[in-house]
């Protein structure tokens, strides 16, 4: 099977994670999809592919002969959708992008096929997109025994897209010296470095009271909130920066007069523009505190991830590796920073290096997301020629 065929599977399975839930993973959809890669990976060769009782599929290819004393290398997926926007019933359609009919595609890929949505879900490109190459490369390698590598580890995960992709993962059966998680975006790229990234809770509580006799006694909770809101730094907001800029994003809000519960992250590639920017965010609420009365605000933060960098500078081979391989197919790798996260940033701060690179998919989270069907094959190659690289 090519890596299109198993990807256009893939993504028929609902696998939304939830923020919400207390279980893990955090949907059972996953587990649905975590045992059909079981089977996917044993029919690819992979005869260790189990999943544990957390939903994390597992799986390993032993040395090939004379490379027994090879650094064992990772390759790290996730099975989880972004629950920003529905991922059930995907209807994946393949067309031959002409310039008008698919939106939020660049002119570069004029003349290319890709697959999109029918535009009423995501994708699932991000991440079922390197669950496909993953898989597909697997097939190959235990199919061609003249490809040489070293012992390869292979864990898909869950919940990736709320955070908790590497709560429970286990080091000791995954067993690698280093990783690569194959979750990125256009062909070519090669991540190491990302947000650092934080959670805030903001509940409003409020005094209500019958409008007709509200005067010097209500407190809205909803203007409450909107106030908070309107103190945050206008230009600020994701959809005013780009690169290294930071921001801070409400990206959910619900409630009534007497309570409204706010929901927002806040991101910085610099850790110490990072710290300034919650505490930004806790003076700011301590201002409101003090104007409205204390404890009309309560805030919980908590941080979600932090940057990868130090702790991948100190093994910059394993980044010179894959761009060397990218470079023996063609292609010519560029890094840009992650306005975003990984799975690959918290295992790093775990202890295992764990750049992240590319899937070939774009515009993911929305639906208008796509994956380039050249992009993902040559990706698998690249994948390939990596594992057979290092020595």
């Amino acid at each position: 099977m090519t890596v299109t065929e198993r990807f256009l599977k893939y993504v028929t399975f609902e696998t939304t994670s939830d923020e919400s839930s207390d279980t893990v993973p955090s949907t059972a959809t996953q587990l649905v999809l975590a045992d059909y890669l079981v089977e996917e990976l044993r029919g690819a060769g992979v005869t260790d592919a189990m999943r544990d009782e957390m939903g994390y599929v597992y799986g390993h290819i032993p040395a090939s002969d004379g490379c027994e004393n090879c650094p064992k290398i990772g390759l790290v997926s996730h099975m989880d959708t972004s629950p920003d926007v529905s991922g059930a019933n995907v209807k994946p359609q393949i067309i031959k992008f002409d310039g008008t009919n698919a939106p939020m595609v660049g002119d570069e890929y004029i003349g290319r096929e890709l697959i999109v949505t029918d535009h009423t879900t995501l994708l699932g490109a991000d991440d079922k997109a390197g669950v496909a190459e993953i898989v597909a490369l697997c097939a190959e390698i235990n199919s061609n025994k003249n490809i040489r590598h070293g012992a390869l580890s292979i864990c898909f995960t869950p919940d990736e897209e709320i955070g908790s992709g590497a709560d429970h993962f286990d080091f000791a059966r995954f067993n690698a010296d280093f990783t690569y998680t194959v979750d990125g975006g256009e062909v070519g790229g090669i991540e190491c470095e990302n947000f650092n990234a934080a959670a805030a809770d903001i509940t409003v509580h409020g005094v209500n009271t019958h409008p007709g006799t509200a005067k010097n006694k209500m407190k809205n909770a909803i203007l409450l909130a909107n106030q908070f809101i309107s103190m945050l730094p206008a230009a600020e907001t994701p959809s005013h920066t780009e690169g290294y800029e930071g921001f801070y994003h409400v990206t959910d809000l619900a409630g009534n007069e007497s309570q409204v519960v706010l929901h927002a992250i806040i991101r910085d590639h610099d850790l110490e523009k990072f710290n300034a920017r919650k505490d930004f965010v806790e003076r700011l609420v301590d201002y409101l505190n003090a104007r409205w009365g204390q404890g009309t605000f309560r805030l919980e933060m908590k941080d979600s991830y932090y940057n990868m960098r130090e702790m991948i500078e100190p093994r910059m081979e394993i980044v010179e590796n894959m761009e060397r391989a990218m470079k023996e197919n063609g292609v010519e790798p560029h890094s840009e920073p992650v306005r975003g996260g990984t799975d690959g940033a918290r295992l790093s701060f775990m202890g295992l290096p764990c750049p992240n690179i590319c899937t070939g998919g774009a515009n993911a989270h929305g639906k208008t997301e796509y994956v380039v069907l050249e992009d993902m094959e040559k990706i698998k190659d690249i994948i390939k020629t990596a594992i057979y690289n290092v020595e």
